[in-house]
């Protein structure tokens, strides 16, 4: 049950994170270049929910059990 939940706890990470970059996207018709979107959201910490979500998904994958 543990396992299930630190996946969901994953899974929330990476869409917060995923719905934040995208949201960030809203500056590039603005006129904003692809390199200084990158540099803006280096800076912001809820852009990295979405790796560290990623991350803990995986490791909650890896350590359910299989049955043999």
């Amino acid at each position: 049950m543990g396992i299930i939940f630190i996946f969901l706890l994953g899974f929330g990470l990476a869409v917060s994170g995923g719905v934040t970059l995208i949201a960030y996207m809203n500056f590039l018709p603005a006129g904003v270049s692809w390199t200084e979107y990158f540099i803006y959201i280096s800076g912001q910490l809820e852009c990295y929910f979405l790796p560290i979500g990623i991350v803990i998904m995986t490791i909650a994958i890896f350590q359910f059990p299989t049955k043999p």
